[in-house]
């Protein structure tokens, strides 16, 4: 769609009448709806929603929609946030040495399926330089070990300011982030070699094969001081059987880890994740 849409994302206590609150507010503003759902959860006691609206010969300006709606989302005890879909975001890119999700992310922004800008990609090895250049994305070695964490981060966060990145995409990262990095920049989302809660940490695949698994898997997740357990965006599996070597399984899973992060990063770009406690809604 290339007219501009808005898209308010909400969590509140359930409540009678929140739909029709929401709606009437974009409806008294001349707004048209193009896009609503819902879910409740009912043991939380929350009513989440997403609702999409055309911008053009709607009353309000851009600049007034957030205070006009915090006048009603107050009252309510909501969590909210808004997005005009002709912001486009500013993705940074943290790789190691593998090149598959790299490569993958790439192609598809290439192709005009992901919606951001990619001007940078930062790497704790120099081996990934010569993508970047093939695609004229900046790159940044910083180099990362046991004894110069903190610094080196605070480095990477200095680069994210001077970009004005909004989402960083761990594609393939193999580094821990400190809760420090995370408390600053908590926008991270990170593709994880297994299909968790099953076999977090390292080598998911090598201890997958030890236990004999059917299935393999990939998770995208929003990144949290706890490892490889904050909100979970996106997964998918395949099918193994005891034929299946170690690399067999790697093979398998860095199909599924292409597809689950692509999944993951174009969800979070249209929207259409809200995020609650460790949760998510993926409104698809």
């Amino acid at each position: 769609m290339n007219k501009p849409t808005v898209t308010l994302l909400i969590s509140c206590p359930d409540q009678k009448g929140l739909v029709a609150t929401f709606a009437n507010f974009i409806y008294g503003n001349e707004g048209n709806i193009i896009h609503a759902d819902q879910h409740t959860d009912f043991e939380a006691g929350l009513f989440l929603t997403r609702i999409e609206w055309q911008l053009d010969g709607f009353n309000l300006t851009r600049d007034m929609i957030p205070s006009a709606f915090a006048a009603i989302a107050k009252p309510m005890q909501a969590v909210w946030q808004i997005h005009f879909s002709d912001t486009i975001p500013r993705l940074a890119l943290f790789v190691t040495k593998q090149d598959h999700c790299l490569l993958d992310l790439l192609w598809r922004w290439q192709a005009k399926e992901i919606h951001a800008d990619i001007p940078l990609i930062i790497s704790n090895h120099t081996k990934l330089q010569a993508i970047a250049e093939q695609f004229g994305i900046e790159f940044a070695h910083i180099n990362i070990d046991k004894n110069n964490k903190i610094q080196q981060e605070a480095r990477q966060l200095e680069l994210l300011k001077q970009y004005r990145i909004d989402l960083v995409v761990l594609a393939k990262y193999m580094q821990i982030l400190t809760p420090e990095f995370i408390t600053q920049f908590p926008n991270v989302i990170n593709i994880h070699h297994s299909f968790l809660p099953a076999f977090a940490g390292a080598k998911p695949y090598h201890r997958a094969y030890e236990r004999g698994v059917k299935i393999i898997g990939a998770t995208a997740h929003y990144v949290t001081a706890d490892l490889d357990q904050g909100p979970i965006i996106e997964q998918d599996v395949s099918r193994v059987s005891h034929r299946d070597t170690v690399a067999d399984l790697i093979r398998k899973g860095k199909d599924l880890e292409k597809v689950v992060l692509a999944r993951a990063v174009r969800l979070h770009l249209r929207n259409r994740v809200l995020v609650y406690g460790n949760r998510t809604v993926v409104f698809e």
